[in-house]
């Protein structure tokens, strides 16, 4: 028999209601109580939705997203950008769209933002420089509010390459804030990147 509160809530079995049962009578009674214990829970699962964020401008921008981002347990990717960048204006639109039909969300889902290196605040505070982004564009996920450099992609044909970027946007999305690599060992990015930790 288990207790009720007013609210319709199961109060635990007692711990003398459990002294007197054997271990596996005692398994079973906590058992019973956690499985009704499920029926009466508030909090709903909810599936992964993928987020897209305003171009980052400045220094506080950035950081309200990697928070949103870890709080949510989704990975952030970011697209870094300068207006003079050819490149970047084809690889935008495919990243986005990628994200916005759901590429990611069985993962895990994640958020994506585009940061514009070249603007003044995002300059000055050398964010550019705080994450060795050293090409543009750049594609770098953070996971925790931890850069990914490992699985950092800033060579133009990939960027352009939609298989690719599927592939990367849902190996990114396997992370689910547990920072490290979301593929898995036959993944096609095992070669890859293996490669950049030598």
């Amino acid at each position: 028999m288990h207790l009720l509160f007013s609210s319709g809530r199961q109060a635990l079995p007692s711990s003398r209601r459990l002294l007197g049962k054997t271990p596996a009578a005692a398994a079973v009674t906590c058992n019973q109580f956690a499985s009704s214990a499920a029926f009466f829970s508030t909090s709903r699962t909810v599936a992964a939705k993928n987020q897209i964020y305003q171009s980052v401008r400045n220094l506080d921008q950035f950081h309200t997203y990697q928070l949103l981002s870890s709080s949510s347990r989704t990975p952030l990717l970011t697209l870094w950008t300068t207006s003079y960048c050819p490149t970047c204006r084809v690889v935008e639109p495919l990243l986005r769209e990628l994200v916005e039909t759901g590429v990611g969300e069985e993962e895990g889902g994640v958020g994506f933002c585009t940061v514009e290196y070249d603007a003044p605040d995002v300059m000055e505070a050398g964010l550019g420089l705080s994450y060795m982004i050293n090409s543009i564009p750049t594609l770098l996920s953070f996971d925790a509010q931890e850069a990914q450099t490992q699985t950092k992609v800033t060579d133009g044909r990939q960027l352009a390459n939609r298989k690719f970027l599927e592939e990367w946007i849902r190996n990114e999305a396997r992370r689910h804030g547990n920072r490290g690599g979301g593929g898995s060992p036959t993944s096609i990015f095992s070669g890859l990147f293996s490669k950049l930790k030598e």
